[in-house]
């Protein structure tokens, strides 16, 4: 099995456990996610999740592990959860070629895309965003060492952007429904 195989398999268990822990399960939270961690590599859900989204970026996986370890306050709140959407579909309409470019060509030469990381860090240590700075780290780290190819695919995957989404329209949701209450 190669290192990237089974980085998205233990990476889709760790995300499959972190879906779990989102559960009201209450003081069986913990224990309910470390079970499903585990069950999704034995049953076959993690590399089910593997085929269908291909391997998740650390984007993801860190925010796997930081819900998976109990962290208080999820740093996927209001504008980091309409970037990723944002940022994606700005990805596909420069793929399908409705704007001038390749956003996704970017990643295999990524020297301006780094430029631009390197602006979003600043950003970030300047707002004291430092869960954020340490997982675009860990993000630019992955790529460093290999394991994948594009420096977007450790950035950004479709699971991410599915949830993202998820996560702008529940906090749409429930701002349209606290305004329709005053």
């Amino acid at each position: 099995m190669s290192i990237e195989a089974a980085y998205g398999l233990l990476a889709h268990a760790l995300v499959f456990g972190a879906l779990t822990a989102l559960l009201p399960f209450g003081m069986f939270r913990a224990r309910v996610a470390l079970a499903a961690t585990a069950l999704s590599l034995m049953i076959g859900i993690a590399p089910l999740m593997l085929a269908f989204f291909g391997p998740p970026s650390t984007t993801l996986l860190c925010l796997a592990v930081l819900q998976l370890s109990g962290a208080p306050i999820s740093p996927l709140s209001r504008w980091p959860a309409a970037a990723v959407p944002g940022t994606a579909v700005g990805l596909y309409l420069s793929a399908a070629g409705w704007l001038p470019g390749d956003m996704y060509a970017l990643g295999y030469q990524p020297w301006p895309l780094l430029a631009a990381l390197l602006a979003i860090g600043v950003a970030l240590c300047w707002k004291n965003q430092t869960t954020w700075l340490l997982i675009l780290a860990i993000a630019l780290l992955a790529y460093a060492g290999g394991l994948f190819a594009n420096l977007w695919q450790a950035l950004l995957d479709p699971l991410l952007v599915l949830l993202a989404l998820a996560v702008v329209l529940r906090q749409g949701a429930v701002r349209f429904i606290a305004s329709r209450n005053r």
